[in-house]
């Protein structure tokens, strides 16, 4: 069975074969699979770590693609879910000179917005460790729904539950309605990640020591990561920097994503590292490794690492 059940969206990614053009200036683009929640569990199984997916996808040629996909990748898609009454969700992402990207969603609805909690897989919840999800699946009512839902599930087991901050500012009605949304899914979680560029969406401020405004008391860790300058990790009674090892970027699609799986497939495999700051140490320099490697090619779930990459590229440094 799986250890870690992530909850969320998945869908295709098309992404430009050119780098540094705006999404009308791009003269063509490739199909990758992707979605946060879906690329943490490719992430996962890529390191070795069993991993399952919940969510909905359309009844269509793409949705049955990303269904095989993660099959093909090692991911339990026995709670993935179909639906014929909207098409799979499309983005298209425009990779700027410096790797960083652009959104443009198509979800006028998507297939993944009329997942309700009653479809929700709740025995792959409870024979699980850990349950992931991340802001993306708040940001829609019946994602939303199906989230609290299973995070709700994960709780009443005992499970660790985990949440990324993720934020895709074109898919909330306003920035107020993002930063609540954040919000909501961090109260849920004992495990949260954030990049800097979401420390200062939520805070105002860049600066680690803003990730305290954020704190509550059911959390245990909250990673902050921080691109070339590797991430940070909080405890509540302690901090600490942990750097990365710079690499020449392609596309940095699902780099938080794979920094995400490496950080949980550190937490399974070494237990009580929240009160080991050796261990979040080296936990937190695997999942920068993780992170960096994914931005070497293009798109999402073709970049994840396995777990010998990753062993590989930190025996090289």
């Amino acid at each position: 069975m799986a250890q870690v059940v992530c909850v969320g969206d998945l869908l295709i990614d098309f992404v430009p074969t050119a780098t540094g053009t705006g999404l009308a200036d791009a003269p063509a683009f490739v199909k990758a699979p992707g979605g946060a929640a879906a690329n943490v569990a490719v992430g996962l199984a890529r390191l070795g770590v069993p991993s399952a997916f919940i969510g909905m996808v359309g009844d269509d040629p793409f949705g049955h693609f990303l269904a095989d996909t993660l099959a093909q990748c090692g991911v339990d898609v026995g709670p993935l879910r179909f639906t014929t009454k909207a098409r799979t969700a499309l983005a298209f992402v425009s990779l700027r000179a410096d790797g960083e990207r652009e959104f443009m969603f198509y979800r006028h609805p998507s297939a993944d917005m009329m997942f309700t909690p009653g479809e929700v897989d709740t025995g792959a919840i409870a024979a699980a460790k850990v349950l992931h999800f991340d802001s993306i699946s708040l940001a829609s009512e019946n994602p939303r729904a199906c989230s609290l839902f299973a995070a709700e599930k994960a709780r009443e087991a005992g499970h660790l539950i985990t949440y990324d901050a993720n934020l895709r500012l074109p898919l909330w009605p306003d920035a107020d309605s993002a930063r609540a949304g954040i919000l909501t899914g961090m109260a849920k979680a004992q495990v949260v990640k954030l990049s800097d560029d979401e420390l200062e969406f939520m805070t105002g401020s860049r600066e680690p020591a803003a990730v305290r405004r954020l704190w509550h008391d059911g959390l245990k860790l909250l990673t902050l990561s921080r691109g070339s300058a590797g991430s940070t990790w909080f405890t509540a009674a302690d901090q600490r920097d942990v750097p990365t090892h710079a690499v020449p970027a392609v596309d940095t699609t699902g780099a938080g994503d794979g920094f995400m799986a490496g950080l949980i497939a550190g937490l399974l495999a070494e237990p009580g590292s929240v009160d080991d700051a050796a261990k979040l140490d080296r936990i937190c320099g695997f999942a920068n490794a993780v992170g960096a490697l994914t931005t070497l090619e293009r798109g999402a779930i073709p970049a994840l690492p396995t777990r010998e990459a990753v062993e590989r590229f930190l025996e090289s440094r």
